[in-house]
């Protein structure tokens, strides 16, 4: 007699246990021997499926995901987005613009005189959208200053610091015993980095800033105020930039060592071809055609902002919002928040893991985590 006993993970199936006198099965046969069972007894022969094995009927796994929705619609998620790039360029309108609501900086604070900071400060504005039922807390942080000045040496400095300072914040909550359910997640999960429309090539002070920024955070250059540029000046200037950043080894998002998946790299490449995107921002509708759009008026015409023939909008909103937003996420804490990681707890001398609370002790030659 032949009895069916669970086989090992590596079999990845069932195994055939038999007694000494008896005769054995191979362990990727799920069928018993005639001479085991009668065979009018004998269950029906089912042939496994490519992906794993065949269900006899409906189980429900399909319903995880409207559990995940569910979930999800009553939490809610977090994004956070940095705007970079020199005074001017169009940073709070394109903000604006995404996510079609006044969530800028300068939205949030427009009563206060806009002034040039003698040095690069970062400012943070925080909101809770709301759309068909989906909670997001969205935070955009500001960098009013950058780029701004005569001598610009290391003015990405205070922008290092503070994605790693997030980081950090991460991290001390992650150590504890004790954690909570749900770390609050304040870690930059993209950074635009706004390109003036010079048409020629990036400056040093664009190169250095993405090849400083690209290791640590997803770094997602575009064309600011591309309506200054004719459209042979767009492709000759995204051209230059592409060749820029290949020949200083800069990658900015999507990353290509990142690909995991045939499909996802199809797409990336198709994204990887347009980037940086050429973009134009607007938070006023006109009429056109009879039809209320999105756009910036001029004196040659309406520059519709969702119109893929006027601008490269749509690309940017679909990469940050409607594609790549829970990638952005998952790189993040995977990958620049990882590397951080292992960096802080692997520095020399830290002490062991205090056991009240998890944070590490003060030990002689070491520093605070």
């Amino acid at each position: 007699m032949v009895a069916m006993a669970p086989g090992d993970a590596a079999d990845g199936g069932w195994a055939a246990v038999t007694p000494e006198h008896g005769s054995s099965l191979e362990p990727e046969e799920c069928s018993m021997e005639p001479s085991a069972m009668p065979e009018e007894e004998m269950p029906p022969s089912v042939a496994p499926s490519p992906a794993g094995c065949q269900l006899f009927g409906y189980v429900g796994i399909e319903a995880v995901l409207d559990q995940m929705k569910i979930k999800t619609m009553k939490t809610g998620f977090e994004f956070n987005i940095m705007v970079v790039g020199q005074s001017g360029l169009g940073k709070s309108t394109m903000v604006n613009t995404l996510f079609k609501s006044k969530v800028s900086r300068k939205a949030s604070q427009p009563s206060q005189e806009e002034r040039i900071p003698k040095t690069v400060q970062l400012q943070s504005v925080t909101h809770v959208i709301e759309e068909k039922g989906v909670k997001m807390k969205l935070t955009v942080t500001d960098t009013p200053g950058f780029g701004d000045q005569i001598n610009n040496e290391n003015c990405w400095d205070p922008i290092i610091k503070y994605i790693n300072e997030q980081y950090e914040r991460y991290l001390r909550e992650e150590i504890l015993i004790t954690r909570k359910r749900k770390i609050p997640d304040t870690r930059v999960h993209g950074c635009v980095y706004f390109i003036p429309p010079t048409g020629h090539w990036l400056r040093p002070l664009d190169l250095e800033f993405m090849r400083r920024l690209s290791k640590i955070v997803n770094v997602v250059p575009v064309i600011a105020k591309a309506d200054t540029l004719t459209l042979e000046e767009r492709a000759e200037f995204k051209q230059q930039i592409q060749a820029d950043l290949k020949t200083h080894a800069i990658s900015v998002y999507p990353q290509e060592d990142f690909d995991q998946d045939p499909d996802d790299r199809v797409l990336n490449d198709r994204i990887r071809e347009k980037i940086p995107f050429a973009v134009v921002g607007a938070d006023q509708e006109h009429q056109v055609n009879g039809k209320r759009v999105l756009g910036r008026k001029t004196k040659w015409g309406i520059i519709e902002v969702e119109n893929p023939a006027h601008c490269e909008f749509p690309l940017l909103r679909d990469l940050l919002i409607r594609s790549h937003l829970q990638d952005l996420k998952d790189i993040t804490h995977n990958v620049h928040y990882e590397s951080y990681r292992v960096r802080r707890l692997n520095e020399s001398n830290r002490p062991a893991l205090s056991p009240l609370n998890g944070l590490p002790g003060k030990a002689e030659g070491s520093s605070d985590l």
